[in-house]
């Protein structure tokens, strides 16, 4: 496997003191994974199990309270090899939308609600480019072409295009500089499912041109089936388990990603899913050991004493699971 992204030991806290009460939230917590050239890496878990925080730490663009306490995000761009959190600010910022891009998870988060869509590119990727001006509005259209988008958009304002065209206008921002990374913070949130279809093929599309790395974060298991190489499964802060995506669908290992799979409807099967008792944990206070076995039906005494180590069971397979893999601490 060719690495363009390696993450080391990566914990991301937010601390703050508020009302004489000092408080640190483990949001991520000492998560390494590895995302190589051209591949679709998915990151899937439940609401709060820091997805959010972890592709945040991943870019760099990270702000108090929350803050790094360890770790290494290393990028392997054109040939060199940068530790995000050893660069000077400013080539931190270089490195954006050139090398790494990031569509957000709502169009409106990018996209200027009172100035035309026009001047969203050229505020992000205008200076990167450095052609002229109208050159650079040349470039654009022949993009927004070749994604099949009518370059009279960038005519309009962000409210006279519907939910699905501003999030193809947000992907067609985040890849004007083919960059060789990038991050998809839940990218058909909200779209109706024909949209979602169209979205996700052009994701598809657009990565087998580039052949650009992707970081796909969804709590969306189906999405994942249908855009991602690999699979990545994070709860409450930490990765539990990883594997091709056949393989994490057909056979799940760990008892969160195998209620995760256990959960998604099938057509002509009316059983009902059984839900999972009860609740994702409070990360200000974690529980001991690991950090599932309140809710697991195979717990064992173990599992509130050690936390299970990440072990590859084979090639690119790995699993956080004392039920699994026995006490290999």
């Amino acid at each position: 496997m060719d690495p363009l992204v390696e993450i080391e030991n990566l914990k991301a806290y937010y601390r703050a003191f508020l009302y004489g009460v000092d408080r640190e939230v483990r949001a991520v917590d000492d998560i390494s994974l590895t995302i190589a050239r051209g591949e679709v890496y998915g990151v899937a878990g439940e609401s709060s199990s820091g997805k959010t925080t972890l592709i945040k730490t991943i870019a760099g663009a990270i702000r108090p309270p929350l803050r790094v306490v360890s770790g290494k995000v290393t990028f392997h761009f054109d040939g060199g090899t940068q530790d995000i959190y050893a660069m000077k600010p400013e080539d931190r910022l270089a490195l954006r939308w050139k090398h790494l891009s990031y569509i957000m998870q709502g169009s409106m988060n990018v996209l200027n609600p009172v100035r035309r869509i026009r001047h969203s590119f050229t505020d992000f990727a205008f200076r990167h480019m450095k052609v002229g001006k109208s050159e650079f509005l040349e470039r654009v259209a022949t993009h927004l072409q070749r994604l099949k988008l009518d370059p009279h958009l960038l005519d309009a304002y962000p409210h006279e295009l519907s939910g699905g065209m501003r999030q193809r206008m947000t992907i067609a921002l985040a890849t004007i500089l083919t960059p060789e990374f990038i991050i998809a913070d839940e990218p058909t949130t909200a779209l109706d499912v024909i949209v979602q279809r169209d979205v996700l093929s052009m994701i598809r599309e657009i990565q087998r041109e580039m052949g650009s790395s992707f970081l796909f974060v969804t709590h969306d298991m189906g999405v994942h089936a249908t855009v991602s190489d690999r699979i990545g499964i994070v709860y409450a802060g930490r990765l539990v388990e990883e594997a091709p995506t056949a393989k994490l669908f057909n056979m799940p290992l760990h008892p969160y990603t195998q209620h995760l799979v256990g959960s998604l409807p099938r057509i002509g099967d009316a059983t009902a899913r059984p839900s999972l008792e009860g609740r994702p944990p409070n990360l200000a206070m974690p529980p001991e050991g690991c950090r599932f076995h309140p809710r697991c039906p195979k717990r064992m005494e173990i599992c509130s004493q050690k936390v299970p180590p990440l072990v590859t069971v084979e090639p690119q397979r790995r699993v956080a699971c004392f039920a699994v893999t026995g006490d290999q601490v």
